[in-house]
């Protein structure tokens, strides 16, 4: 089973003059509770199922594999749009490293995060000057949160 290390944090709309070409990504949450989420996602021309396991830091268990266009299509379909959310995103390389930047669209409309993926939790990562305030531990900022409301800060607000 794969463990995904991975650090999240809001992004400065900066960031969006080093965006170039990105995948747009349609995610549905067919089932999330306090230990599981299961997720269907098309991104660009692929669709996939991912079973993510509660996280442990910035550490959590994932599974994750593709299925046809069609079937994904159909699942998709049947969740409902509370659960749903698109984003497009975007690869831009900092210092070494490469960054996934999600540029949120509906009701998400102006949330920018920007996530890497590590290879251990303690490897140090160099911040690019377009990142704001790391949200890993917030969440709010989980996709599957996000998919069911406003951006946190609107929340709040």
């Amino acid at each position: 089973m794969a463990v995904e290390i991975e650090r999240k944090f809001i992004a400065d709309p900066s960031v969006l003059a080093l965006c170039r070409a990105g995948t747009h990504f349609v995610q549905g949450y067919l089932f999330t509770d306090a230990a599981n989420t299961i997720r269907i996602r098309r991104a660009g021309e692929r669709t996939l199922i991912t079973w993510k396991s509660p996280r442990r830091g910035a550490c959590r268990d994932e599974i994750e594999f593709a299925i046809a266009p069609e079937d994904g299509a159909a699942l998709l379909a049947t969740v409902p749009p509370g659960r749903r959310l698109e984003k497009t995103r975007f690869r831009v390389a900092h210092a070494g490293a490469v960054w996934d930047v999600d540029v949120f669209g509906g009701d998400l409309t102006g949330l920018i995060l920007a996530e890497i993926e590590l290879e251990r939790e303690d490897q140090p990562v160099v911040l690019p000057p377009w990142v704001e305030r790391e949200v890993t531990d917030d969440a709010r900022y989980r996709n599957s949160r996000l998919a069911a409301g406003p951006v946190p800060e609107r929340q709040a607000a």
